[in-house]
């Protein structure tokens, strides 16, 4: 193992730590702006996602940037649709599609 491989898997264990002790601390109120955030972060990493797929450089950087595009519009369809589900539980009386 290289020191950055080691670097690399340190910087990954101390993300995924601090990661799970922030989100495990976030009041229930607040995980709709939270969503929101996140569904923001996803569509930054489809542009990028995009532009490895369109950098034609070889052929399989191109399906690895096609499979990262899928997974990005999955992660932010699937944002809008939770943070939406979640709104709906703030809405007060009436109906569902009743925007009051």
């Amino acid at each position: 193992m290289t020191a950055t491989t080691v670097i690399q898997l340190y910087v990954f264990v101390l993300a995924a730590f601090v990661g799970y002790q922030v989100i495990s601390r976030v009041p229930s109120l607040l995980h709709t702006p939270l969503m929101s955030a996140t569904n923001a972060i996803s569509g930054i990493s489809l542009v990028g996602s995009l532009v490895a797929a369109g950098s034609g450089s070889s052929r399989i950087s191109n399906i690895l940037g096609c499979i990262a595009v899928t997974c990005a519009m999955i992660n932010v369809v699937g944002g809008f649709v939770i943070t939406d589900r979640m709104l709906k539980m703030f809405r007060r009386g009436g109906k569902a599609g009743d925007p009051t």
